[in-house]
């Protein structure tokens, strides 16, 4: 008992460790060690709601991008805009990937090559086109958008006439190729127009062996597992997944996509609840773009085919 801080002799010895500065370097490991255990318990906790947020966010960005289209189709006869994801080759044309924001070039007169040459009136925040679980924004998202048609980036100052790829995909007014058996995807005209037409406007993207992360899983949401396919002067970072491996499939990617329809709702969906479409070769979605071009697939919700 002589040794106990509340005897002298103990008092002495806790003031002895005071003075030499062992007490101070005690409690200061205590505090490390307590700050060490909340940190594990709640960095799981911050991400889950970070991930939720994130999620949250891009249904609602979805939203405003089916409610300025909405606004457009009210100003210009009850029509959506042309899709921008054309190109010209030769005396033809076909069909680019549905991330288009701003083409190359434009395929008919009259006919703009940016996304925000038609809708910057409608959706003046450029981030409402962009996917907030994506790994970093597009450096010229905002400059690119206000831009419309008269946009160069300034990374490639020899080509006047520069390109921009988002993370979401836009499928108003554009075809795409989902077999000989099953006839093209078409998507809708305006919102009033319903017969042999999809119902969807906007959705994330997903899709597999894209030229930039071949025989790879991709989306603009973070999948399980997933390392960061970076940018380009013309396009946006996204989240990719190697396939070569026999536990990854489309089941084992767990993530939740979301997609936005003609009718204002936007709803989510699983990596298993798709139906693959391949860019189109020709106008009319009758024929695949060659492999060799390295388009890949992109992958629909199911309920945008019904």
């Amino acid at each position: 008992m002589e040794n106990e801080p509340f005897t002298p002799k103990g008092r002495k010895q806790v003031e002895a460790l005071k003075s030499s500065g062992a007490f101070a370097l005690v409690e200061l490991l205590v505090v490390i060690s307590c700050i060490a255990v909340l940190t594990a318990i709640l960095l799981p906790v911050l991400a889950s709601v970070r991930s939720r947020a994130q999620r949250l966010a891009c249904m609602a960005n979805q939203r405003e991008v089916v409610n300025g289209l909405s606004l457009f189709a009210a100003d210009n006869e009850g029509r959506y805009p042309d899709s921008v994801a054309t190109l010209r080759h030769g005396i033809c044309w076909g069909w680019q990937e549905p991330t288009m924001m701003t083409a190359y070039q434009n395929c008919f007169v009259g006919q703009h090559r940016s996304l925000g040459q038609y809708l910057n009136r409608y959706i003046g925040n450029a981030g409402v086109m962009f996917c907030p679980s994506a790994p970093a924004r597009y450096r010229y998202l905002q400059e690119s958008w206000d831009a419309g048609d008269d946009w160069d980036n300034p990374q490639t100052p020899a080509d006047p006439q520069d390109m921009v790829l988002g993370t979401y995909c836009f499928y108003w007014n554009y075809v795409g190729h989902l077999g000989q058996e099953s006839g093209p995807f078409r998507g809708p005209l305006g919102p009033s127009y319903r017969r042999k037409h999809s119902k969807l406007l906007v959705s994330d993207y997903f899709g597999y062996d894209y030229w930039r992360s071949p025989d790879s899983w991709g989306s603009c949401e973070r999948l399980n597992g997933a390392t960061v396919t970076e940018g380009t002067p013309a396009s946006s970072a996204y989240w990719s997944v190697p396939a070569n491996q026999e536990s990854v499939n489309q089941a084992s990617l767990k993530v939740e996509l979301h997609a936005g329809y003609v009718d204002g709702h936007v709803e989510r969906y699983g990596p298993t609840q798709v139906a693959p479409m391949k860019v189109s070769w020709t106008p009319d979605g009758s024929e695949a773009v060659p492999s060799w071009l390295g388009k890949g697939t992109f992958y629909l919700p199911q309920n945008s085919l019904r």
